[in-house]
């Protein structure tokens, strides 16, 4: 495994984060073994959410053993700040902890949201007060277009932004270099949604993963591509979706402790594979 600093909050984390909804719909003792499979690779980012389906309840119990020796992130849809407050304290509770080190803004997209975050009585007020309160360490937010990962960013001083970032995104779709340039400009916490995903899926196409809306990179060696492009652009960790098998490509692609960048005919043949697809994101 490899582990990075977070930004300048002083927490190392491994690259390879585990996705929450990995416990979705799993019986408790499949949550246990998948957590357990993490913590022997070296996985010590946990990523979760109550949007997640049952993925709290289930994570929680199994991730219990481990927690002082974990850093765990969590979030909220809510924009107001009883809304928050609310879904802040049930999660705590569902994940058998008492803080979390990391709890985030969910999926920032509409001016409505920054607007209702950041104003009076806005989800903002909630997490400022977590924080003092001890319940959260760090402040952070995840968004899926540029303009309000950026908007976010001038309203508040986050401690990380989780945004999505892959090659083929970045490439084919043109979409993040202003985020990516506003984070490292910040030296905050760069966390990459979708490091593993290839493109959306074709009309008719039969979805053979039942957690992705969009079409992973389910081979080896586009895994391992695509994962170590994504760790080359200054990011700290990357969270990965929702299935066993989608993990384990993730583990083995930097169980050496190593991350070299792709090189150019490796992302030709990750372009290659794109084919007909669009890539999950473009401008």
């Amino acid at each position: 495994m490899i582990y990075r600093q977070l930004g300048a909050t002083g927490e190392t984390i491994s690259v390879v984060g585990f996705g929450g909804i990995l416990c979705t719909g799993t019986t408790p003792a499949e949550s246990a073994a998948i957590v357990g499979e993490a913590i022997d690779a070296g996985v010590t980012y946990f990523d979760v959410a109550p949007t997640y389906g049952d993925a709290e309840e289930k994570l929680g119990p199994a991730l219990e053993p481990y927690r002082d020796k974990v850093f765990l992130a969590c979030k909220t849809t809510r924009r107001d700040r009883d809304g928050a407050a609310l879904e802040l304290r049930q999660s705590l509770g569902r994940l058998k902890t008492d803080h979390f080190d990391l709890y985030q803004l969910h999926s920032m997209t509409t001016q409505e949201d920054i607007d209702q975050t950041f104003g009076p009585g806005g989800a903002a007020e909630e997490l400022i007060e977590a924080r003092r309160l001890g319940l959260v360490r760090h402040l952070g937010f995840s968004a899926h277009t540029e303009e309000a990962a950026l908007a976010c960013l001038e309203r508040f001083e986050f401690d990380s932004v989780l945004f999505p970032t892959n090659y083929l995104i970045a490439t084919q779709g043109n979409f993040g270099p202003r985020v990516f340039e506003a984070v490292r400009r910040r030296g905050i916490g760069f966390l990459a949604l979708k490091a593993l995903g290839l493109g959306l899926w074709l009309e008719g196409e039969q979805r053979g993963w039942s957690k992705c809306w969009y079409q992973p990179t389910d081979q080896a060696d586009l895994a391992s591509i695509s994962l170590r492009w994504t760790l080359n652009q200054g990011v700290h960790g990357a969270p990965t979706p929702g299935h066993p098998e989608l993990f384990r490509l993730a583990v083995a692609a930097v169980a050496d402790g190593e991350a070299p960048m792709p090189s150019e005919e490796e992302l030709a043949y990750l372009t290659t594979s794109l084919g007909e697809r669009k890539p999950i994101f473009s401008v």
